[in-house]
Parts: structure tokens; C-alpha cells; sequence
């Protein structure tokens, strides 16, 4: 398999370029599928050895917070448990079931304001690859255009030893830290101890060979100070292959691990990190962060147990919610059951 960098592009390949597509196989300009209230539908289901290079999907529908509400689910390989479970919305990069214009290396949504969804994650399968939407909103259809493109190959050498892709989604709302009053959350954010990382939000736990790739974070800040409501100082902490405390991957604070510095709320997009939504005034509101580990993936050859601290030493009680993205082989540890539709929807206010 050739990878995709500028100077390969002149490299002859001798494979096979297909797509799945919605197109209108009448012949019309209907390009699109209709999925009905409480029922979903296989939208790729290719046998053999290959690989899907590239995802685009745009949809609509009625019903409010519906990107919460329709689930993106991936076999590989005759697997029976899905090697991606996510909420459609926060795959493609931004959850909160919202939607803007943003460019990352892996993950793009392009206008009209960030509804169409671009995945260029590569995954590869050796037998068969599946890809399922399922629409969980109780009253309203949803319409959805979609293109899966990917190649196969003649021999499964071209795939050679690679890990086959997951996603999973995860939240913990809200996280167990103080109780946040109106007082000043700075004294919290900068005192007490934490030498076990217990008490941490898990991004992935995950148990094989493979590696992380990144993960999007969403946070729902909770606090009610008037000053310094800063929802950040958490370390990220990753364990691999069972490791004690403390890992041998230990950050400084959630600014930290996502690239960004000094209590950000300027919203920025770059190819491995990003900070999509920054929050409102004094950080409240609403907050989506990516970092991609593309240049400098996270290996592990038994286990792997990515967190980060809800603020410094887990003092901070917010919404979190996150999408890991990793390679590993096959069979993966089952993911937790997944939410109800009511579990899975945005907090309505930022303070409940």
C-alpha cells in the first residue's frame, strides 16, 4: 500500500479505485437515501482486501440535536462488535451536536457552515468492510448523501501488518470534583494532589497492539464563578501496557496536550490540533478541542489507557464527552454499552 504524501503521487499502483455512493440509480437527480425514525441502514459493504481513503457525508433532518442522535458504526473483517461507535456529529470532529467550517489533517467539515464531513483517516480491511447509519430520532426521518471511496488490492501483502481503525465515544457528565459555587475557582484549579490518576476522565482503554491517533474533547463548563471560571489545568495522563503511576507519557495542563497556552479562547484550526469552539465569556459555555497524533503516534503492545484530569487534580465538576481514534488488532476489548438518546444530548443551559 503507497502512501499518499506528493512525492509518491508519480508511483505507478496497480489498484482498483471504487466508491459507495448514494447516487440516484434511476438515472435521476434524487442522490440521496431516506432513513426513517428508529431504523438504520448499511451504507458500504465491500468484500475483499483493501482500504477506504476518504469519507464525505452531509444529511438533514428535522428533529433537534439529530447529530447526537444518528450513530456512524464500522465492521472490518467479519468482526461481530463494531470497531466505531460515535455519534455521527462528534466523529467528523466537533461535538455538542454542532457543526462549523474547520480544517484538520484527518477531519474536515466544509461549508455551508460545516455540514458536509470529510474523513481521510486511512482504513484498511483484509476480507470485508461495513459501515452502518442508524438513525435513533423517534420522529423524524433523515435524508443523507454520502460517498465512501476506497481501494482494493490483489494481495493482502499490500496491506501488509496494519492495525484496523476504531473510534469510540465516551462521557462523564458531569465529572466528580468540587462542588462549583459563585466564589473564584482559582484557588481549586492550582491546589491539591493528584499520585494515582484514578480519579481521571478516560479518552480510550483499549487492550491489543496498536496505536493512538488523537481524540476531539468536548466540555460543557459548569462552573458559576464570576471570575476565573477556567475550565483547564488538567494533565493528561496515558498508561501503556499497564504501567503504574506515574505513565511515562504525563503533560502539564489541557491547554497543554492540545498545543494551545495561556488559558485560550481564540478559535483555531491546524492539520493536529485545534480549538473549535473556545467558550464564552470567563470560558463558560461550550468547548471542542482536537489533537491528532499523526507525526507521532502513541504505540502500545498490550494495553493503553488515555486520561486527562477534569481540571487541576480533578477538582472541576463539567460535561465531559470525547471521540478516541487508534489502530490496533483485531479482536479490540467491547466498547461500554452506548448511551441513550437522552444521555447523549447537550446540556440545554450551561449551568444545570
Amino acid at each position: 500500500m503507497i502512501g499518499s504524501s506528493l512525492r509518491e503521487l508519480p508511483k505507478l499502483r496497480d489498484y482498483k479505485r471504487k466508491r459507495e455512493s448514494s447516487w440516484d440509480r434511476t438515472g435521476g437527480n434524487n442522490d440521496r437515501i431516506f432513513i426513517k425514525p428508529v431504523s438504520g441502514q448499511i451504507i458500504a459493504d465491500v468484500k475483499g482486501i483493501g482500504c477506504i481513503t476518504h469519507i464525505w457525508i452531509t444529511m438533514d433532518c428535522k428533529e433537534k440535536h439529530f447529530l447526537r442522535k444518528v450513530l456512524l458504526k464500522m465492521w472490518w473483517d467479519n468482526e461481530e462488535e463494531p470497531s466505531v461507535e460515535v455519534p455521527i456529529g462528534d466523529f467528523f470532529g466537533i461535538g455538542h451536536a454542532k457543526t462549523k467550517n474547520f480544517i484538520s489533517l484527518p477531519l474536515c467539515m466544509s461549508p455551508q457552515d460545516g455540514k458536509a464531513f470529510n474523513c481521510f483517516f486511512p482504513m484498511p480491511f483484509s476480507k470485508r468492510a461495513k459501515i452502518s447509519v442508524t438513525n435513533e430520532c423517534e420522529k423524524s426521518g433523515l435524508i443523507l448523501y454520502y460517498y465512501i471511496d476506497y481501494e482494493l488490492y490483489k494481495k493482502v501483502e499490500e496491506i501488509g501488518k496494519m492495525g484496523r481503525f476504531h473510534a469510540q465515544w465516551r462521557r462523564e457528565n458531569p465529572c466528580q470534583g468540587l462542588e462549583h459555587s459563585e466564589e473564584t475557582l482559582h484557588e481549586p484549579g492550582f491546589k491539591g494532589y493528584n499520585l494515582t490518576g484514578k480519579d481521571n476522565y478516560v479518552i480510550l482503554e483499549a487492550e491489543g497492539r496498536g496505536h493512538y491517533v488523537g481524540c476531539v474533547l468536548n466540555i460543557e463548563n459548569l462552573g458559576k464563578p464570576l471570575e476565573w471560571n477556567w475550565y483547564g489545568e488538567g494533565d493528561d495522563m496515558i498508561f501503556i501496557d499497564g504501567e503504574k503511576w506515574p505513565p511515562s507519557l504525563h503533560g502539564t495542563g489541557t491547554e497543554d496536550y492540545f498545543n494551545t497556552a495561556w488559558c485560550p479562547t481564540q478559535e483555531f484550526a491546524g492539520p493536529y490540533h485545534g480549538l473549535l469552539l473556545g467558550g464564552g465569556p470567563n470560558w463558560s459555555g461550550k468547548i471542542a478541542l482536537y489533537r491528532f497524533h499523526i507525526e507521532d503516534p502513541i504505540y502500545f503492545q498490550k494495553s493503553i489507557k488515555v486520561t486527562i484530569e477534569h481540571g487541576h487534580a480533578n477538582n472541576r465538576s463539567d460535561d465531559y464527552s470525547s471521540v478516541a481514534y487508534w489502530y490496533q488488532t483485531e479482536p479490540h476489548k467491547k466498547f461500554p454499552l452506548m448511551f441513550s438518546i437522552k444521555e447523549r444530548m447537550p446540556r440545554k443551559k450551561h449551568v444545570e
